[in-house]
């Protein structure tokens, strides 16, 4: 067994090795109800599986100054050496550390979570999008790579793993398909947008069925699918402490697939990936078309997380070492062109245009007189964000929240960037949150730019949708960055917030208005992530050891953020 398996004794002769199947088919006719649960192993963070650095050195915050990140993580430690990770959460317990006792939304919660399993020959295999009732379904009622995303976490969270693997499994088996659209043929390490399971009654036979794109609205490829299948194979490895499956050669051949589609060489000339509209959470015309947060900080984070599950043998020591050259170009990239806080706003306000030697200072090209009016007003003191996008003469100055948060969670940001961007949270409560979290993006686009930007789209209209709506998923990201920041109120202060309207309201998909205060006018209720999302931040509240399914510390390798030089 490779020095990534140290979960696992190799002395465990109740452990059959993996190579000695022959395929994905061949472990999936395994009936693992059968077989005892992964051992739950005493885990130390320090040297820990997923916790080397990329020269496995130990992670963590810099100590210099302490933060209340740092003190926060010292009670975690202390935290960790009487609750196992795989804990399952108290919920019926009279009481909790965190609060009163259990909510009654909680049992209701999971509920309607479970009414949501879709099933595969016999085995749950995922979460359909949404229990929507209405003669109109179109894709709701398919299981969803980014959606299932919460769901898996509250399963995991709860010591029900086994739908997670058999999810892992089943869209592994899917990557393999042929992908064409029209008669282009899709990359081989594509992974489906979403899939779904036909019942055929007279044949008595059940099918799986995938899009891969071709059926969208826009016909763009899901980008993010694959970062978030590596992203949910590291979190379930970290949850059980069971590495068997991401050394899997089915497992290893799927990360290096997906690896080969994004570190591939071309006519870049940045680290960062270039992406069409529509290809992730927000899959509509929306403007995000170029570099934007959310992929960069899905990329960044899936990369650190294969790091750690790639067996260093002849094939996947090829990938350590490009992943290792990208994550450091990322990381300096990131940090130095798409941050924006009240000094380099400042700066920006101030720059030179058409510089064309390699001393330029303002290297994109970006000209001032783009800067949008309200970025000076919404931008405190001490806070800050990563850009929506940066490209050539483009600055996108929108707040996304997805990118902000795993961009926290995958330490893309420093912990002083971290810290600032909780305080920018913190200072634009209002409208960032307002009476229902999170918004999406901020602000909203509208009038001719609406009309331009996104093509008179009438899902997308201001302050609804992916336009500055307000969706209540987001509630987990935001929890564990908080959590992770030292900074729990404030999640607790969010959860609290929706707590008052999301269960009456039949868990709505996302809410309009600059506040959040209307149930969106095409949300669907009893959306699927919206009740996952809920969970999963209720029991990292609980149990704050849960945070380490999908938080990987700061690499002290990767050089802190640098002022920006002469040169690039």
């Amino acid at each position: 067994m490779s020095t990534h398996s140290g979960y696992l004794s190799n002395n465990d002769d109740s452990i059959r090795n993996i190579d000695s199947f022959n395929s994905v088919a061949e472990l999936e006719d395994i009936d693992f109800s059968r077989l005892p649960r992964p051992r739950n192993l005493n885990i130390e963070r320090q040297g820990s599986y997923d916790e080397r650095s990329y020269t496995d050195t130990q992670l963590g915050f810099s100590p210099h100054p302490p933060s209340r990140a740092e003190n926060f993580f010292r009670a975690l430690e202390h935290f960790d050496s009487i609750l196992s990770p795989s804990k399952r959460s108290e919920f019926t317990t009279p009481r909790s550390p965190f609060g009163q006792g259990p909510h009654p939304m909680i049992a209701e919660a999971w509920d309607s979570l479970r009414r949501t399993l879709v099933y595969f020959r016999g085995q749950p295999v995922g979460t359909i999008a949404a229990l929507d009732n209405s003669d109109e379904k179109l894709n709701y009622d398919q299981v969803f790579v980014r959606d299932f995303v919460p769901s898996a976490l509250a399963f995991l969270m709860n010591r029900e793993p086994e739908i997670v693997k058999n999810f892992i499994l089943k869209t592994l088996r899917l990557q393999s398909w042929e992908k064409k659209i029209d008669r282009f043929q899709l990359g081989e390490g594509v992974m489906p947008a979403s899939f779904k399971v036909l019942h055929d009654p007279v044949r008595n036979t059940e099918t799986l069925i995938a899009d891969f794109g071709e059926s969208a609205i826009g016909r763009v490829a899901p980008i993010d699918s694959g970062f978030w299948w590596i992203i949910l194979l590291r979190a379930y490895t970290k949850s059980t402490g069971d590495t068997s499956l991401s050394e899997m050669p089915e497992c290893q051949k799927g990360m290096r697939l997906i690896l080969s589609l994004c570190l591939s060489e071309g006519f870049d000339t940045f680290p960062t990936l270039l992406c069409a509209d529509g290809c992730s959470m927000i899959d509509r015309r929306m403007g995000v078309y170029g570099y934007p947060i959310e992929i960069q900080a899905l990329f960044f984070m899936a990369l650190r997380c294969a790091l750690l599950l790639l067996k260093p043998d002849a094939e996947g020591k090829e990938f350590i070492e490009r992943i290792v050259k990208r994550l450091h170009a990322l990381s300096y990239h990131m940090r130095n062109y798409f941050w924006l806080d009240l000094k380099q706003l400042n700066d920006i306000y101030r720059y030179k245009t058409e510089e064309y030697s390699h001393t330029a200072v303002n290297k994109f090209n970006v000209m001032p007189d783009s800067l949008p009016e309200w970025v000076f007003d919404f931008m405190p003191i001490s806070g800050g964000y990563f850009l929506g996008n940066v490209g050539p003469s483009n600055m996108d100055f929108r707040w996304f929240c997805l990118g902000n948060c795993i961009a926290i969670l995958s330490s893309l940001a420093t912990p002083e960037q971290a810290t600032k961007i909780m305080d920018l949270i913190e200072s634009r409560w209002h409208e960032l949150v307002g009476e229902m979290p999170l918004k999406v993006c901020y602000p909203a686009i509208e009038g001719h730019e609406w009309r331009i930007v996104t093509g008179c789209d009438p899902k997308n209209t201001r302050w609804s949708y992916h336009n500055g709506g307000s969706w209540p998923v987001l509630l987990w990201l935001l929890t564990a960055a908080c959590i992770k920041t030292g900074r729990p109120q404030i999640a607790r202060r969010a959860i609290e917030l929706a707590e008052q309207r999301l269960s009456k309201d039949g868990w709505p998909e996302y809410y309009d208005g600059k506040l959040g205060r209307f149930i969106g006018k095409q949300a669907r209720k009893y959306q699927t992530w919206s009740i996952a999302g809920y969970l999963v931040a209720k029991m990292m509240l609980e149990d704050p050891s849960h945070l380490g399914m999908v938080s990987l510390e700061e690499d002290k390798q990767l050089k802190p953020v640098l002022k920006r030089s002469a040169s690039f």
